[in-house]
């Protein structure tokens, strides 16, 4: 049994090392560039959690890097963009309803990959353009195909906010800025430090 186990761990220990480099190394050719007559950034003061909230206020505001306008009164505020020493880069923010009704959270926001939209509605959808480098990168995945991202958005009452994250392979560090889009929002351009 110690053999076979052993060679289990082997076998597994390699799968996820080469889906790890394999989605290191992923990106598609990115011709498209984000249009010029739809800016998708807007720099604000630091936002404040509106009162009514799903999110409890903190005492320091978050700063707003970006803000990206969708449909039906919802916003994505984002508000770090971060690489660290792994190879990763996270973007955190705030998807909010700015509007006075409920919304549900567009169900293209997933993506289309299956193995994404069987865990639900999530920002799977998200992919990161690197212009210069000529890349595209996407959402990571788990060994289950889960993306690592906020999963389990649903309705998002009007005034209320829900904290978001996604995590993306990071573009090399000569790249200075990246086309942040996601589906049914429009992009914006994200400065990485």
């Amino acid at each position: 049994m110690n053999v076979r186990d052993s060679l289990n761990r082997r076998r597994a220990v390699a799968v996820v090392a080469f889906a790890s480099a394999a989605l290191l190394v992923t990106g598609c050719g990115a011709e498209e560039k984000p249009r010029a007559d739809k800016p998708g950034t807007t720099t604000t003061a630091p936002a404040k959690t509106q009162p009514g909230s799903a999110q409890p206020s903190s005492e320091e505001p978050a700063e707003v890097v970006a803000v990206l306008k969708g449909r039906k009164g919802l916003e994505l505020a984002i508000n770090s963009v971060e690489r660290d020493a792994g190879g990763f880069l996270t973007i955190k923010g705030l998807l909010r309803n700015s509007s006075e009704s409920s919304h549900a959270v567009p169900p293209q926001t997933s993506g289309d990959e299956t193995e994404v939209v069987k865990h639900g509605t999530s920002l799977g959808g998200a992919t990161l353009v690197d212009p210069i480098g000529k890349k595209r990168y996407y959402v990571l995945r788990d060994t289950d195909g889960r993306p690592l991202t906020t999963t389990g958005l649903g309705v998002v009452s009007g005034g209320d906010s829900v904290d978001v994250f996604m995590q993306f392979p990071a573009p090399p560090a000569s790249t200075a800025e990246v086309s942040f889009q996601l589906p049914t929002f429009e992009p914006a351009t994200l400065k990485l430090s």
